[in-house]
């Protein structure tokens, strides 16, 4: 495989490339900081965090180009910043569903941030069984000559959801896409497994959130 620096120098300045994927870390850092101050909110108000853990990654610039040749698309900046939403991702991984959904509302309420698109995969999962809750978002960098609207795509997902949705990757990341078909079988079947589970961990949390308010009337 050629180098990835190569690519780049033959259709376009690597310092524009550098400049684009530091905007887009800044964007990440800018999300990331929100998110936390939500959950530190989220807990001195209601004594809960609806975060478990906050996952960051910017896209590799092998997967850049190799998104933007399955799209057909000619290798540049421009294109890049248009046709690949995901460069930019932060994971949001809660406890509940009902987690979920609380979280979406909350980002939402972001003045500053503009929701472009939203992908519910909870309601409509994937063929694969593939569940999450997926945002796409602009964000606003401020630099020392101005600010720059800057996308990032947010998923969240129960830690049930992240375990399947990592163990799906790795196989077909080994199986380049393809799969064998009682693999992509045994997939689903734990997909479904672990929308059962988060079924009753929901259940059973709202339980014992009843039993702790009647004891406290007593």
């Amino acid at each position: 495989m050629e180098k990835i620096e190569q690519t780049i120098k033959n259709y376009e300045d690597v310092d524009s490339w550098k400049t684009i994927m530091f905007l887009y870390t800044s964007a990440i850092k800018t999300v990331e900081m929100k998110l936390e101050i939500l959950n530190d909110e989220f807990q001195h108000v209601h004594q809960y965090n609806p975060i478990e853990h906050i996952k960051t990654r910017v896209k590799t610039p092998e997967s850049i180009v190799k998104k933007l040749r399955k799209y057909e698309k000619e290798i540049s900046v421009e294109n890049m910043v248009k046709y690949v939403n995901d460069i930019a991702g932060v994971r949001l991984i809660c406890s509940f569903t009902s987690d979920i959904y609380r979280l979406a509302n909350m980002i939402a309420s972001q003045t500053d941030l503009k929701i472009i698109e939203i992908k519910d995969y909870n309601k409509s999962p994937k063929d694969s069984g593939y569940k999450s809750y997926h945002m796409l978002v602009s964000v606003p960098v401020y630099l020392s000559d101005g600010m720059v609207d800057t996308k990032v795509e947010i998923q969240i997902r129960t830690i049930a959801m992240d375990f399947w949705a990592s163990l799906e990757h790795k196989i077909y990341y080994k199986f380049e896409g393809n799969a064998p078909a009682h693999i992509s079988r045994e997939l689903r079947e734990c997909a479904d497994m672990v929308s059962t589970l988060d079924e009753k961990m929901l259940s059973l949390n709202e339980e014992i959130l009843a039993c702790s308010r009647e004891q406290e009337r007593k």
